[in-house]
């Protein structure tokens, strides 16, 4: 069904600008470049998948950590936490100042100490420094894809855009866990994660540099059309309170307490992490201690990631048709659904559907809290405020591994975990339910006059 917004090309195609500009927005128009920087956060996105099952499990065998020392073990991931959410705030707005493929290539390199820190550790802290590293490659590297994705696309169809990038993404971090699992049984966990992180990370950096193109132009064209009146299709409704080229404290006091909807995207960004956090390192050990071993886990962690990847293909679309706001309550609610359901249930195929369960939930919420944040950001500081919601979820992991390591520790079990991570979601959808604003553009532009 023809969009009544879309604006017609000249040569009788629908769905970019009408206007001569070299940098023109559009998935179709721009589907080359699209499709290598899917390609590129799927390489990201196996870089952290490789650690999320062998690691957690491995720990007492390989590293010596005590079974009980829940917040010990739990070092790797705020020290994760915390420099991937600090850097996604500097690659948002370093990439203002010099551009997206500059900074996506300064996070492969931080890629390259991982394996090996984690090949020669002698002790768990140095698996506690390689995450340092792999927190500035994904600050670094899959802020720069979800941006430039943001940069080539139309406003309506980020919902769509933001989906297929977290596909890529999270479909690959399912995809590693299983891969992973496989080698580890048959050569050893480290150096399973070594071979494999080479090769991830040579043809992501060879990739990045030789296919992707940067995509600033593209933003400070849509900056320039809005700024001219010449912008065509919809107009979003951005975000009031702050100068046309704001400083770096300015859009981050604005996007995490100054403005309801941003801090009400931003609160539910660190409850999915924190919920994310227990899924990476709590859920495979409470798998372990119930016998399965690193295959089974492998399967079950592979299998939420890929639910949680291969959902957002429909339910980015779906945001881009009935909302951002509807498909995020849904989403933290029923990822709230799965996690308390998973110490309740027992069995493989039981755990198998609450993963699956739980991956649809954060596909939900997932990349429409990225678009939603899109929605309402102007060109002109949109990396940044991407990067200031992208620095709270991501501190989630901090948050939720200390949070969740404490109450693990002090009851000496993994169960309340999983009951006090559901409670938080809960709450956090309704947060958003009674705070936020519907940002999709569809329902908060009027429709512009036709000719």
């Amino acid at each position: 069904m023809r969009d009544a917004h879309a604006a017609p090309l000249a040569d009788g195609r629908e769905g970019a600008d009408v206007t001569p500009a070299l940098h023109r927005q559009g998935i179709r128009i721009n589907l080359h470049q699209f499709i290598w920087q899917a390609v590129q956060v799927g390489f990201v996105g196996l870089v952290i998948g490789m650690e999320r099952n062998v690691l957690p499990v491995v720990a007492a065998q390989d590293f010596h950590v005590p079974k009980s020392s829940f917040l010990y073990l739990m070092a790797f991931v705020v020290s994760f936490g915390l420099v991937k959410g600090m850097l996604n705030f500097v690659a948002g707005r370093l990439s203002e100042r010099i551009g997206r493929k500059p900074v996506l290539v300064m996070g492969w390199l931080a890629a390259i100490p991982i394996p090996l820190l984690i090949y020669f550790a002698p002790n768990w802290w140095w698996v506690v420094v390689a995450n340092l590293f792999l927190g500035i490659n994904q600050g670094f590297a899959w802020s720069m894809t979800v941006t430039s994705k943001v940069d080539i696309t139309r406003a309506e169809q980020r919902g769509l855009a933001t989906g297929i990038n977290e596909f890529a993404g999270y479909a690959a971090v399912g995809l590693a866990g299983i891969a992973t699992g496989y080698l580890a049984s048959l050569y050893g966990p480290r150096p399973a994660l070594l071979g494999f992180a080479l090769v991830v990370i040579a043809i992501g950096l060879g990739t990045a540099l030789l296919f992707v193109r940067e995509t600033l132009p593209w933003a400070r064209a849509e900056s320039r059309r809005h700024a001219d009146g010449n912008h065509q299709g919809l107009k979003p409704k951005f975000a009031e309170g702050l100068p046309a080229h704001p400083t770096s404290r300015q859009v981050f006091a604005f996007v995490s307490f100054r403005h309801r909807t941003f801090s009400a995207l931003c609160q539910a960004g660190v409850a999915n992490k924190v919920a994310d956090t227990l899924l990476w390192v709590l859920f495979p050990l409470y798998l372990h201690s119930h016998g399965l071993d690193v295959v089974a886990i492998g399967w079950i962690t592979g299998v939420y990631g890929l639910s949680w990847g291969a959902s957002q293909l429909w339910t980015g679309p779906l945001s881009d048709r009935i909302g951002r706001k509807p498909t995020i309550v849904a989403g933290l609610w029923l990822l709230a659904l799965g996690v308390v359901s998973v110490p309740l249930v027992a069995g493989m195929a039981a755990w198998l559907a609450a993963a699956v369960v739980m991956g649809v939930g954060m596909a939900l919420l997932y990349p429409n809290l990225i678009a939603s944040v899109a929605d309402i950001s102007h060109p002109n500081w949109r990396s940044s405020s991407l990067g200031t919601y992208r620095y709270w979820r991501d501190t989630g992991f901090a948050l939720g591994a200390l949070l969740l390591g404490a109450i693990a520790q002090a009851s000496g079990l993994i169960a309340p975990a999983f009951w006090c991570t559901a409670a938080l979601l809960l709450a956090s959808g309704a947060w958003v339910w009674l705070r936020a604003e519907e940002t999709l553009p569809r329902l908060t532009s009027p429709s512009p006059p036709r000719s």
